[in-house]
């Protein structure tokens, strides 16, 4: 072999030993030249300690850091002096709210009359006491009950006001209407008007009854009874008993407040206020504005009841004992017309037993009860007079669920807008609550309002309305030329305008 074939094979082995895998070992277990065995730890996280107390306090005493940290305080003092001098004057600018006048339980809502308790239900008393539950529904604040006492007409000597008649109930019964419909947040008033069933109801000499009234009034209000109602209490008014008598309903024990209430029929508004002024009644049921009467007129009587006295004594109603059922009113409108002025006027509506449905004279109460059960297809006239009555009250809920929650219509200002011989509009508004517009048509043809006031938006929507077709609920309707058709009525409400 020669020198070249050495150096050959020299170079051969040294290749074979480079492609060794290098496992620190060779085939017999020795290491071999080149080859190293390394360990790598699992763990290679590093740990930081953070600076030491002593190196902290030596940072942060250092002059950078004594100015960051009094540049970040005098920040935040001033951030938050100037929020509470931003808060300061918002408060300052803003509106003041108007400070919600004094209220009794009879401004709260609807006062409901049942003048025959008979005649509204089957069982008298005990009947009014079930038929509570339909009073809430349709947002009855207080009733108005009987006359219920024992009297024959014209014989002053038979009158026993403390004594309930027979034909209607017993006491028991009435404290345990009484019992009931303070639960549900009704109050009672009983009606004491001494000859309900003669031709004079005083017995053309109110004074020679005035102390039997007394002793009623003071009977029946410790019996839980909320208030007393009075018809032509210009009668008794007059009389030198009438200081003590309203002097009973004074209470300032913090108990709920008793009423003292009545009602005139035929009188003027100039009349009625002397009245209203020398009674000191709580409310009193004008049987103003007639609706015979020109819009103009109707106009004037409002405006000269309101500004005259607290709206929390005027009572509006058109129906009842002595005047008839609401929907036997002239003209001979729609009732929906009725229901839509009282309600809206500023005082507390009254309404008759059979308002809500627009029962007519003849008609029978027990026909709001037949509506419970749907009408025999067959019988189309019964069945159209149902969804007639039943759109009615619809209608009378939805006006009387607006009245109880509504600060302007509850105790808002009344603004007249407009009247004219056959129609009527006016304004109901309260500090920033909603604001509402009430416009009526009594008459046969249609009419345009040319409505004008600086609280007036451009439009405003329909809350309720007699004429559906043209104005439907929710809609937009301007508010600068309002058109109503013959008979109609509509209430619009828009936002305070800010």
């Amino acid at each position: 072999m020669n020198k070249e074939d050495d150096m050959k094979d020299v170079e051969l082995n040294e290749m074979d030993q480079e492609k060794q895998p290098m496992t620190g070992e060779t085939p017999t277990g020795t290491e071999k030249n080149g080859c190293v065995k390394v360990k790598v730890p699992e763990d290679t996280e590093v740990k930081f300690t953070g600076l030491s107390k002593e190196e902290l306090m030596k940072v942060a005493g250092t002059t950078g850091w004594v100015r960051t940290r009094w540049a970040l305080l005098v920040l935040f003092w001033l951030g938050w002096v100037g929020m509470l001098a931003g808060a300061i004057v918002i408060i300052v600018q803003a509106p003041r709210c108007k400070p919600i006048p004094e209220m009794n339980w009879w401004n709260e809502g609807l006062l409901y009359q049942i003048s025959d308790v008979n005649a509204f239900s089957d069982n008298g008393l005990k009947g009014v006491e079930e038929k509570l539950d339909y009073l809430s529904q349709i947002k009855v604040k207080g009733l108005v009950l009987g006359p219920i006492h024992t009297v024959q007409a014209g014989q002053s000597s038979t009158l026993e006001l403390t004594s309930i008649n027979p034909e209607f109930g017993s006491e028991s019964q009435l404290i345990s209407l009484l019992d009931r419909a303070h639960r549900k947040g009704i109050s009672i008033v009983l009606d004491l008007t001494p000859d309900y069933e003669g031709v004079s109801a005083w017995f053309n000499n109110a004074a020679t009854v005035a102390e039997r009234l007394k002793e009623a009034c003071v009977y029946w209000l410790s019996k839980g009874v909320d208030g007393i109602f009075l018809s032509h209490l210009n009668d008794i008014a007059n009389t030198e008993a009438w200081p003590s008598i309203q002097g009973i309903f004074n209470r300032t024990d913090g108990t709920q407040k008793t009423a003292l209430m009545g009602s005139v029929t035929g009188l003027s508004v100039d009349d009625i206020s002397v009245l209203l002024n020398r009674s000191g009644v709580d409310l009193l049921l004008t049987g103003q504005p007639d609706p015979a009467e020109p819009g103009v007129k109707q106009a004037e009587v409002i405006q000269k009841l309101y500004s005259g006295h607290l709206q929390t004594s005027l009572g509006w109603s058109l129906s009842g004992r002595t005047l008839g059922s609401l929907a036997s009113r002239t003209p001979a409108v729609p009732v929906k017309l009725f229901h839509t002025l009282l309600f809206t006027l500023p005082g507390t509506p009254v309404l008759n037993a059979g308002d809500e449905v627009g029962l007519k004279a003849g008609e029978k109460l027990e026909a709001m009860w037949d509506m419970e059960s749907k009408a025999e297809d067959a019988n189309a006239t019964a069945k159209t007079v149902q969804e007639e009555h039943t759109a009615v009250r619809d209608f009378f809920k939805a006006l009387s669920d607006l009245k109880g929650k509504e600060r302007s219509l509850l105790h808002g200002e009344y603004v007249s807008l407009y009247s004219s011989p056959s129609s009527l509009a006016f304004l109901r508004l309260w500090d920033q609550s909603e604001r509402f517009l009430v416009a009526l048509n009594w008459g046969n043809d249609s009419v345009t309002m040319m409505l004008t006031n600086s609280d007036l938006p451009a439009e405003a929507r329909v809350r309720a309305t007699t004429d559906a077709k043209n104005l439907a609920v929710d809609s937009k309707v301007s508010v600068e030329k309002l058109e109503l058709g013959p008979t109609q009525a509509v209430l619009l409400s828009y936002p305070f305008p800010g």
